[in-house]
């Protein structure tokens, strides 16, 4: 009866009951997800360096042992050669492609992580079967289907979930799906998962028992907790869910250690089953050794060498094989781990059934190439070792390159890094940030620019040289900078627009309003190269057109919701938009104006914008003979004047205003007064200066005046005080 039990309990294991339940059924899920949330917040820099090493032994040999797999028995390479030859020449492919085309990364990136998810969950539903045919139940098709369908929506929710709404992420291509839709469609997936789930588990636990479901439960506990549990936190705390750290953190960790996990007992007793026919024994050492220095082979050298060859920012290179390498485990190991197939049926079902091996004896040069790679003689022994020694040393300096990178605070660290690889774009930036901390501008130049050559549509190196190049006068070299950026990044709207001021800083007015078109037609909300256009239109006294570009702009400004300009701001260009309306003899717009920006002045507290609307729509009103029209604006200006004490704006308005009252036929000892107020207020300012215009002004009118003159000069306020409340 005991050895019965024994080898009843033998036959539910993998290994044994506490690593099998730990690592291959997740059992430790809820602490390191905890760990990893607490970690983050508390060392970002310290947990991506354990994470970047975490890879060299879980996450890089979790792929090679799918390379593994498919590749070194020579009848598996045959029996899935669509998969092993063509699907992984068209891989290689695009892998060269998108080192010439940054437009990939982003949908490659995408796929990757959106495929992550799907990938874990059909790994969790694979080993969650296992461990229930190894209990020894046989769950019929209706509660397969709903089990299976728990994980499929589980997987939907956590989709929705990445799909919602914009993207933060420059490298994933978000769906867009409207929040208020999604939010529903997750809660009708949970409550799904949720029929589903007891649905299946305990018509299961009826067929074998709840004890013999230990396993299959852990393991339907963790996808629980990897897609369904951050979806609902999501949904009550409104926290969002990170893609690129949710699909290549902790979780693609616990996924890749459950990977080899299976894959060693897999290949252990594929190995015993071999045994017998080439007297070799499983080495768990070499195994695990393989694996390693072959996933250091998929994930180091490549980045390296393209970065270097192609001149390729590193980080960039890095993100296209792991995208793409991710992407070609996905189809292999979907397509070799199936419990259908016979042969793996048998091994880890611990089935007494024998298999026939398959195609025992392929043929081609490939088996002929492989079969003396791992013989015995001394050719292939120094090939393995050197090869081996070459993927350990590359390895560490890979990781002691990033750990190097990230130590941006060591301005000697980032020095060292940048030597092992210099074409690293976001090395280059914390080197140059650095060196400018330390006041040593040559050192960010040179930064700058290599991060430039390794990403040159990267807007943020660029643009922070171009300020550097600008604050040091050297306008020469900046223009220069943009017209050779145009060429890798023709439709960036902020790289149009500075090259037209820096193009209408040289002189070359011509390129520069082509460059603010252009910026416009790429982004129409460009509003800034409106005003930048309406200026230098202005400035050739083309008014008409300079007061479209300065009313498309204010109507832009108006359709915004948030981050508007200051209203002063907005008020000035009202003000200088109705001054080219007026020029233009587009009278009744320019009043329209005039007054727009006296509201809105009135309405934010700005009372010396208000007179000076005031002032200038009176000029206006004046000359199209509206004579008690420009009355009361003259006055209400200068009563504004007064209100702030606005001494220099007084100065101008009294001067402003008895210009008025003489052109306007006025009594001339009104117009006299107000000229003599002005100069007044003009002798108490800091810099005392008259108009010859007002000096030439005053001198006329009190040689009419004659002997009066000299009488309103003592005492002009009786005067004044007559001239603000003048009525015709």
């Amino acid at each position: 009866m005991g050895k019965d039990r024994q080898n009843s309990k033998q036959g539910t294991w993998i290994y044994n009951p506490w690593l099998d339940l730990i690592v291959g059924c997740g059992a430790w899920s809820a602490p390191l997800l905890l760990l990893s949330y607490f970690s983050l917040a508390s060392s970002t820099r310290a947990l991506s360096v354990v994470f970047y090493a975490l890879a060299l032994f879980f996450n890089y040999p979790h792929y090679m042992a799918t390379i593994y797999r498919a590749y070194h028995r020579a009848e598996d390479f045959q029996k899935y050669r669509i998969f092993t030859v063509h699907i992984t020449a068209l891989i290689l492919l695009t892998l060269v492609l998108s080192h010439f085309s940054a437009r990939l990364l982003p949908w490659i990136f995408t796929i990757y992580l959106t495929w992550s998810p799907w990938h874990y969950s059909g790994q969790n539903y694979g080993l969650f079967m296992m461990f229930v045919r190894r209990a020894g139940a046989d769950p019929d098709k209706a509660t397969q289907r709903a089990l299976y369908s728990a994980f499929i929506v589980s997987y939907l929710i956590l989709f929705l979930g990445f799909h919602t709404g914009p993207s933060t992420d420059p490298l994933f291509v978000s769906l867009g799906i409207p929040a208020i839709i999604s939010v529903w469609e997750q809660v009708i997936l949970g409550v799904a998962f949720v029929g589903l789930s007891v649905f299946g588990l305990l018509r299961l636990a009826r067929a074998a028992g709840w004890r013999k479901l230990v396993p299959s439960l852990t393991l339907f506990s963790s996808q629980f907790l990897w897609f369904v549990a951050p979806a609902a936190i999501s949904l009550i705390k409104g926290l969002e869910i990170p893609q690129n750290r949710y699909s290549s953190g902790v979780l693609a960790v616990m996924h890749s250690a459950q990977y080899l996990w299976i894959t060693s007992y897999y290949a252990r007793r594929e190995a015993a089953g071999d045994t017998a026919k080439s007297g070799r024994r499983w080495r768990p050492l070499a195994y695990f050794g393989v694996l390693i220095l072959g996933g250091i082979a998929l994930f180091v050298p490549g980045p390296w060498l393209a970065s270097r060859a192609f001149h390729h920012d590193f980080i960039a290179s890095f993100l296209i094989f792991t995208a793409l390498i991710n992407i070609h485990h996905f189809i292999l190991d979907g397509a070799i781990w199936k419990l259908r197939d016979g042969r793996i049926a048998s091994l880890l079902l611990n089935s007494r059934e024998r298999i026939a091996d398959a195609g025992a004896e392929a043929s081609g040069h490939f088996a002929a190439a492989w079969q003396w790679l791992v013989g015995n003689t001394t050719g292939a022994k120094s090939l393995r070792v050197g090869a081996a020694l070459m993927l350990l040393v590359w390895g560490t300096l890979d990781q002691a390159r990033y750990y190097l990178a990230l130590r941006s605070d060591d301005m000697q660290d980032l020095q060292r890094a940048a030597a092992l690889d210099s074409y690293d774009s976001t090395l280059q930036m914390r080197l140059a940030e650095r060196a400018v901390q330390n006041n040593q501008p040559e050192e960010a130049e040179v930064a700058w620019k290599q991060a430039i050559r390794s990403e040159p549509a990267n807007p943020v190196p660029r643009q922070q040289l171009l300020r550097f190049l600008i604050n040091e006068n050297r306008f020469d070299e900046a223009y220069t900078l943009t017209e050779v950026s145009l060429k890798y990044a023709p439709r960036d709207a902020n790289l149009l627009v500075d090259r037209g001021i820096l193009a209408l800083r040289l002189g070359h007015a011509d390129q520069a309003v082509s460059s603010w078109n252009q910026a416009l037609v790429v982004d129409p909300n460009q509003t800034a190269a409106h005003l930048y256009l309406a200026d230098e239109l202005d400035h050739e006294n083309k008014p008409q057109a300079a007061a479209q570009q300065y009313n498309a702009f204010l109507q832009k400004v108006a359709a915004q919701k948030a981050e508007r300009p200051p209203a002063d701001k907005v008020i000035a260009i009202v003000l200088r938009m109705a001054d080219c309306q007026a020029r233009s003899s587009e009278t009744e717009l320019a009043i329209k104006s005039y007054q727009l920006a006296e509201k809105l002045a009135a309405q934010t507290g700005q009372p010396k914008l208000e007179s000076m609307a005031d002032v200038s729509q009176a000029e206006l009103e004046a000359r199209n003979g509206k004579l008690d029209a420009a009355l009361e604006l003259y006055q209400d200006a200068l009563r504004l004047d007064d209100s702030v004490a606005d001494t220099s704006a007084s100065a101008e308005d009294w001067f402003a205003y008895g210009h008025f009252l003489d052109e306007a036929g006025f009594a001339p000892r009104l117009a006299y007064a107000c000229l003599v107020k002005s100069e007044s207020l003009r002798q108490s300012l800091s810099n005392p200066e008259t108009p010859p215009s007002l000096t030439a002004e005053r001198q006329q009118i009190e040689k009419s005046l004659g002997a009066a003159a000299a009488a309103i000069r003592r005492n002009p306020d009786p005067f004044l005080q007559q001239a603000s409340v003048l009525r015709r």
